[in-house]
């Protein structure tokens, strides 16, 4: 067994794997293969198809006849459309002749009626064949033909025409029917001007224009009110509100002195570009503010400048404070400028200057730029230590404080209506006079009378100048 074994796994050698080749056998295959002429490509065979170029079609050899033309798919699909505007300069057959042949039917004789093209303007005739064919559905059918019998074979049923089931009738369908569909097709490459690409670009550019207008006019409105400091909101802002608030009555007397905007504003938009509510005024006031504010930044330039700050109670109960700068222009005036609001949740030093800071910081204003500040004379203002004054001091060694000239007169004034008898007794009596005047319309119009004999005395003495004071009523508030 064991010599066995061995004898096996000597002959298991990588040559008895393999045959050995005769030599005759070898020289055959040789010369067989010489004999053999084999074209390699030079590169791989790609599996995708290979795309034909086609070549120009000859568009003054097509044929009119219906009968006769091929149809438009067989043509190489880059010349369709060449091949369709080639035939609709031949325009549809459309043959007038003086009798057209006569069909026998079961009771009675048939034939073309060239009225039909009245009511069918897309009609073909092909005269040699008694045949009627659809000039769009050639020009615009597939493979395989969708309607044959107006497209190849053509039709001559002459008894299915001008009926309840009239043939040319169900051909043309609905509005998203094939035909109707060719016909548009045709209407958009005979002219350029109603392709589908032209006329969004014409509506576009149509609705742009309209959005401009409506938007302009908003602006408009909204500056007016602005600059005559008029409310915007009125009590009930809807459509069949009688007063609708300034705001909406100044768009519609715009609109009823001009055409083109009442067609375009109000009801007449549509419901996503009203640009009537009052988050769009809101943006509209907060883009002319930081326009005034931008045009303000300007004239101040590089120069130094000076704060102005005084906070108050609004009407809803917030703090308020008002931000006013001093500066010297590039011609050498001193002006100043009012410049923003910043509402406050509490008036701490800390929480004004923090304000102060957020609105320098945002139109580039530099704090070691300042050269003064003016205040009231509270402690949150004017302390030595934690005051806002102090505060700015520390960043700024020359902002100097200055006491604000107007709340020191009134601080002398009350001082002095307090020390002085006489001015007290003034400003005492004062108040009774007024009290006792403004309840009364009766008194307020003998007062008026009076001040009215006094003002024609004053005119006929020639102390007053006529035209000062004209058109105005005053009360004694």
């Amino acid at each position: 067994m064991s010599s066995q074994s061995q004898l096996k796994k000597a002959r298991n050698t990588i040559f008895s794997y393999y045959r050995k080749e005769s030599k005759d056998q070898s020289t055959s295959e040789t010369n067989l293969s010489s004999n053999i002429n084999v074209l390699i490509p030079d590169e791989p065979p790609s599996s995708e198809p290979q795309i034909v170029e086609s070549t120009q079609v000859d568009i003054s050899s097509l044929e009119h006849d219906p009968g006769l033309r091929l149809p438009i798919w067989s043509y190489p699909i880059n010349e369709h459309d060449n091949v369709r505007r080639a035939y609709i300069k031949l325009k549809a057959c459309q043959p007038k002749l003086e009798n057209y042949p006569e069909t026998l039917g079961k009771i009675q004789k048939r034939r073309f009626n060239y009225s039909w093209l009245e009511d069918f303007p897309w009609l073909e005739y092909l005269e040699s064949k008694d045949k009627a064919f659809c000039f769009p559905c050639f020009l615009f059918d597939k493979n395989p033909p969708r309607f044959p019998k107006f497209t190849v074979e053509g039709f001559d049923n002459w008894k299915r025409v001008k009926g309840d089931q009239c043939a040319f009738a169900n051909l043309e369908g609905g509005p998203c029917s094939s035909h109707n569909n060719a016909m548009n097709n045709l209407d958009s490459l005979s002219d350029p001007s109603l392709h589908i690409d032209k006329r969004m670009q014409v509506q576009d550019s149509k609705l742009v224009l309209q959005n401009r207008l409506r938007l302009k006019t908003t602006i408009k409105c909204v500056k007016w009110l602005a600059m005559q400091a008029c409310a915007f909101r009125g009590h009930d802002e809807s459509s069949e509100s009688s007063n609708r608030g300034n705001f909406f009555e100044m768009l519609k007397y715009t609109a009823s002195i001009n055409e083109s905007i009442a067609e375009v504003i109000l009801e007449n938009a549509p419901g996503n570009a009203k640009y009537t509510s009052p988050d769009i005024q809101k943006e509209i006031l907060n883009i002319l503010a930081t326009r005034v504010r931008n045009k303000i930044r300007e004239e101040i330039g590089d120069a130094k400048f000076c704060i102005l700050v005084d906070e108050a109670l609004d009407e809803s109960n917030r703090e308020q404070m008002a931000v006013v700068l001093r500066f010297v222009n590039r011609d050498g005036f001193v002006q100043e400028r009012f410049f923003d609001v910043v509402g406050v949740d509490e008036t701490s030093a800390k929480t004004l200057k923090k304000g102060i800071c957020n609105v320098l910081t945002r139109h580039n204003l530099q704090v070691e730029n300042m050269r003064g500040q003016g205040y009231d004379g509270a402690s949150n203002m004017r302390g030595a230590w934690n005051g806002l004054q102090a505060l700015f001091l520390k960043d700024c060694p020359y902002a100097y404080y200055v006491h604000c000239f107007a709340h020191q007169l009134q601080l002398a004034l009350v001082a002095a209506a307090k020390d002085v008898p006489d001015v007290w007794k003034f400003f005492s009596k004062l108040n009774s006079i007024v009290n006792l005047v403004g309840v009364s319309p009766k008194r307020h119009m003998e007062l008026k009378n009076i001040k009215a004999d006094e003002l024609a005395d004053m005119l006929a003495s020639r102390e007053l100048a006529t035209g000062k004071g004209a058109n105005q009523s005053r009360s004694l508030q």
